[in-house]
């Protein structure tokens, strides 16, 4: 898999060895940032003003400065694929509260934010995703109230998604008050009664790009209904499908949850719907 070495640090390019923050920084004592994922195809970047936007609205919710205009933001991103030699990848992007040199939990007034961007390799699904999809789990969303905010304070995630990756499987599915949010790094889709579900944006999930471009290409689908509403856990147990969408995996079939099949047990024909037109609206951009 190709590496990226060249790496953005507050204003510079740097070989990945060599960038270093201060052991003050905020982010790292406290979690106190956010973060963005850009997928990339061709020298395409995916959806790139609303990548921006959720960014300043989580910016907004934090008390965070924004660094850069939107066009700042477009040249520096565009400058790290130069720098990079990079095609099809993914930006990460992280900006934390800066460092005030100490341990405070009050917010210093008059800080730097410290702004880091990357890139990392774009992975091709697996064949053997295309041909049995992957299985998940599910359990109860323990984290905070603000999950709409891209927040790198993911411990609670990262712990979540161990458990499923302690029994195989690829993702772990959130229930909330009986209710779906989103996965630990994903947002959720199932197909009930032949109408495609997904939870509605608000505080309990993260407002996907990838969910959003994924529910528009359902809705140009003539026979395939479409909702966003609230979900429940029973009626994901009842799914003849589940799909799963994020920046770096595009969007998953799950045909197991809880040691159970989903559907057959094998992706569905709206997965592979939705994964031809997601793939056809992708080669617009590589060509």
């Amino acid at each position: 898999m190709t590496e990226f070495n060249t790496v953005f640090l507050n204003g510079k390019w740097l070989p990945a060895a060599d960038a270093q923050i201060s052991v003050f920084d905020r982010g790292f004592l406290f979690g106190d940032g956010i973060y963005e994922v850009l997928p990339v195809y061709g020298h395409h970047l995916l959806r790139l003003d609303e990548h921006l936007e959720r960014l300043a609205n989580s910016l907004d919710e934090v008390a965070i400065r924004n660094p850069y205009s939107q066009q700042e933001w477009r040249e520096l991103f565009c400058n790290l694929l130069l720098q990079n030699n990079a095609e099809n990848c993914a930006i990460y992007l992280q900006i934390t509260r800066g460092s005030s040199g100490g341990r405070d939990h009050s917010i210093p007034s008059d800080i730097e934010p410290t702004v880091f961007a990357c890139v990392n390799p774009l992975p091709a699904m697996p064949d053997s995703v295309k041909e049995n999809g992957v299985s998940a789990i599910s359990r109860e969303d323990i984290r905070w109230h603000r999950c709409h905010i891209k927040a790198i304070t993911l411990l609670a995630n990262v712990l979540l998604k161990e458990e499923g990756s302690a029994e195989g499987c690829n993702e772990t599915l959130l229930v909330r008050d009986g209710n779906v949010s989103e996965g630990a790094s994903s947002n959720v889709f199932a197909l009930i009664n032949n109408v495609l579900v997904t939870p509605p944006k608000g505080p309990e999930l993260l407002p996907g790009i990838t969910r959003d471009l994924v529910l528009e290409l359902a809705r140009q689908q003539p026979d395939l209904a479409v909702e966003e509403r609230i979900l429940t856990e029973s009626e994901l147990r009842t799914a003849t499908e589940i799909l799963i969408t994020s920046s770096t995996r595009e969007l998953y079939p799950v045909t197991e949850l809880d040691g159970k099949a989903v559907g057959n047990g094998k992706p569905g024909a709206v997965w592979s719907t939705l994964f031809a037109a997601y793939q056809a609206y992708k080669a617009q951009f590589q060509a």
